[in-house]
């Protein structure tokens, strides 16, 4: 994997740049629709390339492990084979998921046992195999396996973990270099810096993170839960230490205002549920602000979706029927909605890009943020 850092805005910290994939260039700063068990949820693969102008999508450790399973996937010759997708794939490690499965898992030095979510089957994750099935998965950037923290968290909890993850990273890293990637392209790992809200630890990690000298390197534990001004607070303290000349992921961050915050910071790659997960519950993003297309005044609105956007869904379809649709509960509105949102999140790290590149990000953001965050 190569990255080049290609402009820099005056204003702010916001960069520009390309990374180059055995799958394809990505154009950074970038938005990663999730695809978790391998789809993104009512989204056609023709869509995204299409329509969307995805660049490169995730997949999920944990469900793919589960199901359809790795000897599946090690037949069919990978995710890229199985989902027919030609693109750059990221897949994350399955900690977050781990680490949500509260109830049902148990944390300890060697990894951690957790039962399945389908079935009540027992099953450890440890450094070493989370690797060796993210080789199976086949994703051109992999994530080292971590666990991430929730908020909020003790002080000794967050140091505690914090250094188990570090010990778990050298895991990873040793068991990724020691191993090969098995369908004839190479595979790119990121650590992933922990810390909570927690400054000294932050800077720590990213410490020890940088340290290792991956090819790019991931912010993890942010927005699950904290205010916003904190992840920024925590995002900046990390973007002050991470190398410059490496890729920047920030993990499931987040809303359309948070995006366009944390390029500010320096952040170069995102991803999160919330445009898939929100538009099958009927919220939209627009350029305009957020549309909520269940409340009553889109009733008997007949204009587009979204009047601005090159999308053909959204100038085809007027809000009244997206709003029927997805009140009768029809898969086609989660369709819609689906499509709609994740071409505007797209739309907008693409604009982001280009104003980083004229020069102009700091202001546009500026004035971007105010109308982003209203609802209509």
């Amino acid at each position: 994997m190569k990255f080049t850092l290609q402009a820099q805005d005056k204003g702010s910290r916001a960069r520009a740049g390309e990374i180059e994939t055995a799958h394809g260039t990505i154009k950074t700063p970038i938005f990663m629709p999730v695809g978790t068990a391998g789809t993104v949820k009512a989204v056609h693969q023709h869509e995204l390339v299409n329509d969307i102008q995805a660049q490169i999508i995730l997949g999920n450790t944990y469900h793919l492990y589960l199901r359809p399973g790795l000897e599946v996937l090690n037949k069919a010759g990978g995710l890229h084979k199985f989902n027919n997708w030609d693109k750059p794939i990221l897949t994350d490690s399955g900690g977050y998921q781990v680490y949500s499965l509260t109830e049902v898992r148990k944390i300890r030095e060697e990894g951690v046992t957790f039962r399945s979510h389908i079935d009540g089957s027992k099953h450890l994750f440890t450094p070493e195999n989370v690797m060796d099935t993210q080789r199976i998965i086949g994703a051109d950037i992999i994530m080292a396996f971590d666990e991430c923290t929730p908020y909020p968290c003790d002080y000794k909890y967050a140091r505690r973990s914090l250094d188990m993850t570090h010990r778990w990273l050298k895991r990873c890293c040793d068991r990724f270099d020691q191993t090969e990637p098995l369908y004839g392209y190479d595979q790119t790992l990121f650590p992933i810096v922990q810390g909570s809200v927690y400054k000294d630890l932050r800077e720590k990690s990213a410490e020890t993170i940088a340290s290792f000298n991956r090819e790019g390197n991931a912010i993890g534990g942010l927005s699950v839960g904290e205010p916003a001004e904190e992840m920024y607070a925590m995002t900046e303290v990390v973007t002050n230490i991470l190398p410059q000349d490496k890729p920047r992921y920030l993990m499931g961050v987040g809303t359309p205002v948070n995006i366009l915050e944390n390029i500010a910071l320096g952040i170069d790659m995102f991803d999160c549920v919330m445009p898939t997960r929100n538009a099958r519950n009927g919220m939209l993003f627009t350029q305009n602000g957020i549309i909520n297309i269940k409340n009553e005044k889109w009733k008997d609105d007949f204009s587009p979706i979204e009047a601005e956007s090159d999308l053909l869904v959204d100038q085809v379809h007027t809000k009244a029927y997206l709003r029927h649709l997805i009140r009768s509960q029809e898969i086609l509105g989660a369709q819609i909605a689906s499509l709609h949102n994740l071409h505007f999140y797209l739309w907008l790290v693409e604009q982001a890009r280009e104003k980083i590149i004229e020069g102009t990000f700091y202001d546009w953001k500026n004035k971007m943020v105010k109308i982003l965050g209203q609802r209509l």
